[in-house]
């Protein structure tokens, strides 16, 4: 079997931290920010990490090992 490449559109979204985690951006931060307050806006700047559920789904699209 040839080896599985890795999804261009994952590694362009999701980091994986030192302990295996992934680590994401919040939704809804790009546009429509100026009926959100800033506290709201300040607490989508900040990364969020994926639940255990998410995670092994975009583990397998950025091709890390199985844990």
């Amino acid at each position: 079997m040839p080896k599985m490449k890795t999804h261009s559109g994952a590694k362009k979204r999701f980091k994986l931290t030192a302990t295996g985690k992934v680590k994401a951006r919040h939704a809804f931060s790009s546009h429509i920010l100026e009926k959100k307050s800033p506290k709201y806006k300040r607490n989508l700047a900040s990364p969020v990490i994926l639940s255990d559920h998410d995670a092994p789904r975009v583990k397998t699209l950025l091709g890390a090992k199985k844990s």
